[in-house]
């Protein structure tokens, strides 16, 4: 018996002309993958689809637990920050913005737009715990370790607001001159604000939320995200006409500003490589470099998503978050509406995952 078989002409050609062709869309395709990373060497690694189709707004990392906190259609959604896996939710969170986390106590806090007020939840549980009234708009929220306070920033009321969780009580509240956006900690007494109506950045005292310095912004205007190098006391103010502003936050001096994409609505800053992002709902996550103190270079525009506006950092891994969904086109602007957004497409909500 034969043990070679015999293929008719014409059959092996086609056969060939096949693996011809796989090959080069095989080449093509790694090649594509090749060109995935910018010129600052980042690329995105992943794209998590999670359930929900509701808004959804800030992201927060708690880079030793290794979670993500997403605040995501009236919850908050808590996902592994390696196995990119949903570990659960945050129920009955109304209109959620933002979140702050205290693992010596197991609590969590979420800001509560509507009606203004913040969810304490379980961390292992993720039961609520309690509900404490603050302010309308109850946005921006973080955890002070120096004063052991839970702060809000509210933005339509234009005040600040003050937790003790040790009791989960509102220990204060106090009014500012302007609507609030992102704040952060120097972890060294003093809170920095953008204010947002003002175009300035305020340096508060951490315990008694006392205004210390109003700073002006210029040329940035309408600020709303935040971050610090804090070794280098350097804020980082992403502005609504696409500028970012690199402040001193010891004398409130404008150092430089560099341009950004259009509709930022996060920042951060990652003292591990010395780059600053801006993440902007045009779709594009601006990396810049810290290249001293006093310098700054615009290294990419990276495009991401349209819609994709906020963003959290892990300092663990150096990673960044944003979370984003599909939308459909945006209807004619109206006089009542001049800017309308398009109908988010159900099933679309997912976290992008972005590294070297």
């Amino acid at each position: 018996m034969n043990s070679f078989i015999k293929f008719k002409p014409e059959v092996v050609m086609k056969n060939l002309k096949g693996i011809l062709l796989l090959s080069l869309v095989l080449g093509m395709a790694a090649s594509l993958h090749a060109q995935d990373a910018g010129k600052s060497g980042y690329k995105i690694l992943q794209s998590v689809p999670l359930p929900g189709d509701g808004g959804y707004d800030f992201l927060t990392v708690d880079s030793d637990a290794r979670r993500v906190y997403i605040t995501h259609n009236n919850s908050v959604q808590i996902v592994d920050a390696d196995a990119l896996t949903l570990l659960g939710t945050v129920e009955n969170v109304p209109h959620p913005h933002g979140v702050a986390f205290l693992p010596d106590l197991g609590k969590g806090y979420a800001s509560s737009g509507q009606p203004g007020s913040v969810v304490v939840f379980d961390l292992k549980t993720f039961k609520h715990l309690a509900e404490i009234p603050t302010e309308k708009d109850c946005d921006v929220i973080l955890y002070d370790k120096p004063s052991n306070k839970v702060l809000t920033f509210n933005g339509d009321s234009h005040t600040a607001s003050m937790i003790d969780p040790a009791t989960d009580k509102l220990d204060k509240t106090v009014t500012l001159d302007g609507g609030p956006e992102v704040a952060v900690s120097n972890g060294k007494g003093q809170i920095f604000d953008n204010l947002e109506t003002k175009s300035v950045v305020l340096k508060m005292d951490a315990k008694t939320l006392k205004v210390q310095k109003t700073w002006p912004l210029a040329p940035g205007e309408s600020p709303s995200g935040l971050s610090m190098d804090v070794k280098n006391n350097r804020l980082f103010s992403g502005c609504h006409n696409k500028n970012l502003v690199v402040m001193n936050a010891k004398t409130g001096k404008v150092i430089q500003a560099l341009p950004i994409g259009d509709h930022v609505d996060g920042t951060a800053f990652d003292p591990g490589t010395g780059n600053v992002f801006s993440s902007n709902g045009d779709g594009t996550l601006t990396i810049i470099h810290e290249d001293s103190p006093n310098k700054y270079t615009l290294v990419e525009q990276f495009p991401t998503e349209p819609g994709a506006k906020t963003l959290a950092l892990d300092a663990k891994t150096g990673r960044v978050f944003l979370t984003v969904a599909k939308r459909e086109a945006p209807p004619a602007p109206t006089k009542e509406d001049p800017k309308p957004h398009g109908k988010m497409v159900p099933g679309t909500f997912h976290l992008l995952v972005i590294g070297k």
